[in-house]
């Protein structure tokens, strides 16, 4: 017998518990490349339409199709018999996944939660010190320890995730999940099916999901639009916001782990320098350990760091001044060393303020 037999069969599924004036179930994934969540909303829309009866609609938006970029998963399941006429992306989640807590500190990855939603996030945190952090209120928050399991059972986040999705909607049917999921592994990655079942099993099981008591208000976005209109626009196309990369945040491309610096051991050589893609060492002019003048290695700037280890693995001396190390809570902010400083590309434009017109 295949596991794809033992996983058993599905009855249809109920009526949707709530749905939004267009009759949609509307679920919105919050990720980064890499992690699966394209895959996790393809089989979650899957097993709504094949499994359970509903109609519904799956597509996913990314820029660069490449490893750390963010990523944006959409779902839309409706009854049998409603056709799904939207293909534009969920702005009124009735439930939220967040494939990276990092990704929660932009505030825009929970905008648009309806009242009485549910967020899900894959962090350590109970869901009560989560909602705190976040400030949100009358909605059910829900957190799971998505990366352990995985490193647990050799596989990836989003079948870990997946499992908490389907237990945070409510209605989805667990048996058509799992047949989706056996069946999409079966086709592509035969090997990794069980691993994957009992992932997904350890996800629906060990996600906690607690209501959060007091009166919901809607997340304003961190970052607002554009402060110019045509009363205030610069002339001449000006570009107010040249790309760069000094605010750039990559620490949600790290996966669990980051390299550790440990001074005592280096000898300066400059090799983990010359392999880091993103520039994330810091040096200062001083003094070396045989007394010579010199620049020295003075830490990693982890905004930039993405957990890419070329620099651990590059590293010459023995002991190593560079090793892995599991990413705990807060080690990066106060082991940090800032590559520009307090240096920011921030533009301040007053509302309603128009620019002074150029003299002849």
């Amino acid at each position: 017998m295949t596991v794809l037999e033992k996983v058993g069969s599905s009855p249809r599924g109920d009526i949707l518990p709530r749905t939004n004036d267009l009759g949609y179930y509307e679920v919105r994934i919050e990720s980064i490349g890499g992690l699966g969540a394209h895959l996790a909303g393809q089989i979650l829309a899957e097993a709504g339409v094949l499994g359970m009866g509903l109609n519904g609609a799956h597509f996913s938006s990314y820029g660069s199709e490449k490893k750390g970029t963010p990523l944006r998963s959409f779902v839309r399941f409706t009854e049998h018999g409603r056709e799904v006429r939207s293909s534009s992306p969920v702005d009124r989640p009735h439930l939220v996944a967040i494939f990276h807590e990092a990704l929660s500190r932009n505030k825009t990855v929970l905008e648009g939660l309806e009242p009485d939603g549910v967020l899900l996030v894959n962090t350590r945190r109970p869901p009560a010190e989560l909602a705190e952090r976040l400030g949100l209120q009358g909605v059910t928050v829900g957190t799971v320890d998505a990366l352990n399991i995985a490193l647990e059972e050799k596989t990836r986040i989003n079948t870990a995730m997946l499992g908490a999705i389907t237990r945070g909607m409510g209605f989805m049917d667990l048996e058509a999940v799992r047949r989706a999921l056996a069946r999409t592994f079966e086709r592509r990655y035969a090997h990794l099916l069980e691993a994957n079942l009992r992932t997904f099993d350890r996800g629906h099981d060990e996600v906690k999901l607690e209501q959060i008591p007091g009166e919901y208000r809607p997340v304003e976005p961190a970052v607002g639009g554009s402060p110019f209109g045509y009363l205030n626009a610069p002339i001449g196309g000006a570009i107010m916001y040249p790309a760069n990369t000094v605010v750039r945040d990559l620490s949600p491309s790290r996966l669990g782990s980051l390299p550790q610096f440990i001074q005592e051991n280096c000898n300066n050589c400059g090799l983990c320098d010359m392999v880091c893609p993103d520039m994330c060492f810091v040096w200062r002019e001083g003094v070396d350990d045989k007394g010579r003048t010199g620049m020295v290695l003075q830490g990693i700037d982890y905004q930039y760091c993405k957990g890419c280890f070329k620099c651990v693995e590059v590293c010459p001396v023995q002991p190593p001044a560079l090793v892995e190390i599991p990413e705990s809570e807060g080690y990066a902010e106060s082991h940090r060393v800032a590559r520009f400083g307090e240096l920011e590309h921030v533009q301040k434009v007053e509302p309603g303020v128009r620019p002074r017109p150029r003299k002849a």
